[in-house]
């Protein structure tokens, strides 16, 4: 699937790390160093502008080495850049450790992933199938 794209960022374009990962690997386009607090927050811009084919989302998700090693991870993950979106991709970083950490340019932040989605279309109704599960909610299948 060819996706269009404009990098303003002096980065390599999102790569991915291995044959068969699913996301690319997005990096930080900060001309100075961010450094995030303890559970502070920012909006990493990356430096990159997508035309998302209609259909599709790309899909922002945090890097599993960064969140195991560092604490750091996606704020709204798994966030979506929407196909008409045309704006410079940003990701929202947040520190859930209890040590700052720096965010330095070209450092890979964040993963993308394009997916397929489907539209809705509403159908109101009065009453909805029966199910196994009924109205059970959160812990009502168990907790083993």
């Amino acid at each position: 699937m060819k996706v269009k794209v404009i990098n303003r960022s002096g980065n390599p374009l999102p790569q991915y790390a291995t044959e068969f990962a699913a996301g690319l690997d997005v990096r930080a386009n900060n001309d100075e160093p961010i450094v995030l607090a303890p559970l502070g927050r920012a909006m990493v811009p990356t430096g990159l502008f997508l035309e998302i084919p209609s259909g599709y989302e790309v899909q922002v998700r945090p890097r599993s080495g960064l969140a195991a090693k560092k604490g750091v991870t996606v704020l709204n993950a798994p966030g979506t850049i929407d196909a008409d979106y045309r704006g410079e991709v940003c990701v929202i970083l947040v520190n859930l450790s209890d040590a700052e950490f720096v965010v330095e340019k070209g450092e890979r932040i964040a993963q993308l992933v394009l997916a397929r989605h489907e539209t809705i279309e509403w159908e109101e109704t009065d009453a909805l199938a029966a199910s196994g599960r009924g109205e059970g909610g959160f812990g009502s299948t168990g907790t083993k």
